[in-house]
């Protein structure tokens, strides 16, 4: 348990740091932190918590295993995603939209 409570706080603490570093920053700069935060911290712990606790439940651990992985490569591909358009994206596209 102590493990799980560690992974959440990690958890926490990326998701409150990358807030406040994008926090004022442009629509580009913002999807680049927001996916760096997805790929370096929400990808491999999310995806960690999720796949223990379902191991655990259905009492396979290489169930567990499994969506582990499946579930890192989907939001590891959603930040890198996010860090493609942040680097190539059009900002004027954003702000027209949103106007």
């Amino acid at each position: 348990m102590e493990a799980i409570g560690g992974v959440l706080a990690i958890l926490a603490m990326g998701i409150a740091g990358a807030y406040a570093w994008s926090k004022n920053k442009s629509w580009k700069q913002k999807n680049v932190i927001w996916g760096l935060a997805a790929m370096l911290i929400i990808a491999p712990f999310l995806s960690w918590l999720i796949g223990v606790q379902y191991g655990i439940l259905v009492g396979d651990g290489f169930a567990g295993g499994g969506l582990m992985v499946i579930l890192f490569v989907i939001i590891f591909v959603f930040g890198l995603i996010a860090v493609l358009v942040g680097i190539f994206g059009n900002e004027e596209k954003h702000r027209a939209k949103f106007k």
